[in-house]
């Protein structure tokens, strides 16, 4: 004989109450942000939520109730996750807090704009001079061979010259490989290749070994140029570079010619521009000379010419080298060269009327 099943009809009552009361909740739902939204999504379907011990209940209703019961469960479990997805897009499309009285016709934040870098600037201004004057631009490696830095022009293996600079060399062999320390090896390639006459300025950068200081750097940049032709005379090369310092420094500028030596050219001078903060006076930027220097230049040597292939019987030429920081320094008058390699904004802002 079976046993009778006993069901308790008031805990089935209570359920029937409680569940509709939690769909009654459910249906007036109202979240003001993203936090209550899932604080309500944790406290109606989380492991402790009301929905979830509503399904733990429902393992101890009456056989009889049970698909009854397990509608209502399922309706209102459906009816409370489609109501907090509801929400959260409703939150979702919601304008912001105080947007209804935003201004759109205000001004935005100002964005904070870089500006060029003085050397750029200097070494931009210095090409476009040139330009003018009829020279093209040439580029070339900044790893470069002993050959194009050194022995075309005219620095045999042991001359004393090469100690002048203190170079960085990559790896050693015949021609060993190293970091120019000077763009007079784009003016090499120029000779080996292009054709006659040559009227050319390469910018670049540059590389030596050299202690860091006020006034040097392991790392600097240079301009030179070249000029090549049948009957090029040292008077040329005076007034080419003259007419550079007045587009440069003011059309007052003055310049005047040291003898020099370099190992490629022959003759060979210092070029000083008279002081463009004194006007020629003496003050402390020029150490009361009333001169600053701004380059080297010189003849083309014979010797450089046959090595690259151009009958020196022929052609002459002239070559000129300036450092980029350096004129920058004396245009603005930078007392630091330290000031163009450590990116400080402060400093940098101060080129930007400059641009």
């Amino acid at each position: 004989m079976e046993m009778p099943v006993f069901v308790d009809k008031k805990k089935d009552i209570g359920m029937k109450e409680r569940i509709e009361a939690l769909m009654a909740e459910i249906e007036a739902l109202s979240c003001k942000s993203e936090q209550e939204i899932e604080e309500a999504r944790v406290r109606l379907l989380g492991k402790k939520g009301s929905v979830t011990a509503l399904f733990e209940e429902f393992r101890t209703v009456a056989p009889e109730l049970k698909r009854e019961y397990g509608q209502k469960l399922n309706v209102l479990k459906n009816t409370a996750a489609a109501k907090i997805e509801a929400l959260k897009e409703a939150a979702a499309e919601a304008p912001a807090a105080g947007a209804a009285s935003f201004d759109y016709t205000m001004p935005g934040d100002p964005v904070s704009l870089g500006s060029r870098h003085p050397v750029s600037i200097a070494r931009e201004e210095i090409v476009s001079i040139f330009r003018k004057f009829g020279y093209d631009v040439a580029e070339g490696p900044e790893v470069e061979d002993d050959w194009h830095v050194f022995e075309a022009l005219n620095f045999p293996p042991e001359h004393p010259a090469r100690e002048m600079q203190d170079t960085f060399f990559i790896s050693d062999s015949d021609n060993p490989v190293l970091l120019r320390t000077h763009t007079s090896s784009v003016q090499v390639r120029a000779m080996e290749k292009m054709p006659l006459p040559i009227r050319i300025v390469c910018p670049g950068r540059v590389f030596r070994n050299e202690a860091i200081s006020a006034r040097a750097h392991c790392i600097f940049h240079q301009v030179e140029g070249l000029y090549i032709d049948e009957n090029v005379t040292f008077a040329d090369m005076k007034q080419a570079i003259l007419l550079f310092a007045r587009e440069m420094f003011g059309a007052q500028s003055q310049i005047r010619m040291r003898p020099s030596y370099f190992p490629f050219t022959e003759p060979s001078a210092e070029i000083d521009v008279s002081c463009n903060i004194c006007g020629g006076k003496g003050c402390n930027v020029c150490k009361g000379t009333g001169w600053l220097e701004i380059m080297g230049c010189g003849m083309v040597d014979p010797n450089v010419l046959e090595a690259s292939g151009i009958d020196s019987k022929k052609y002459s030429g002239f070559a000129f080298g300036m450092g980029v920081e350096r004129i920058a320094m004396l245009k603005w008058q930078v007392r630091d060269l330290r000031n163009y390699f450590e990116n400080d904004l402060r400093f940098l802002k101060e080129f930007e009327t400059s641009l």
